[in-house]
């Protein structure tokens, strides 16, 4: 999988669309078969996470989910800096409609700087594993002070 192409194929006026009429939007597919499978098998692979989030206990649903670890694999790094690059502007856009002053950079490794800069070297990005019956709650995870306030 190359995460260009695939981000950039994308319909990008119906997700900035959608996601300004709904803030959400479907992609449809991102990764190959053998890509899902791949990533699912990391999940019992300690060393490729930094936690583990058991859902019930903090009220978040039923399942648990596990934060990934510096190095993120492939695909995960990859997708993640072309959908930044290609959110940033959005997300920019409703900064400046609703008030908010805060203009995030343009490439997603200027970002990064700056929640390193802050302390927040952590990484985000995270897998989920459900079992019969879990489900999710909405909830936002927030970890430090860089983080877009737009989808609230």
């Amino acid at each position: 999988m190359n995460p260009w192409n695939v981000v950039a194929e994308l319909d990008w006026d119906t997700i900035a669309r959608e996601l300004d009429e709904f803030g959400v939007a479907r992609t449809g597919p991102l990764l190959s078969e053998d890509e899902c499978h791949a990533l699912r098998r990391l999940y019992d692979n300690d060393g490729a996470f930094r936690s583990r989030i058991v859902m019930q206990r903090h009220g978040f649903g039923a399942g648990e989910y596990k934060y990934f670890a510096n190095p993120l694999p492939e695909p995960v790094a990859g997708l993640r800096r072309r959908f930044y690059e290609r959110l940033v502007p959005l997300a920019n856009g409703w900064n400046a409609r609703t008030g908010i002053d805060r203009v995030f950079p343009a490439a997603h490794d200027g970002f990064l700087a700056e929640c390193h800069a802050d302390g927040q070297t952590r990484p985000t990005p995270l897998l989920l594993k459900y079992g019969p019956g879990d489900y999710n709650c909405l909830h936002q995870d927030i970890y430090g002070k860089h983080f877009s306030r737009s989808n609230w």
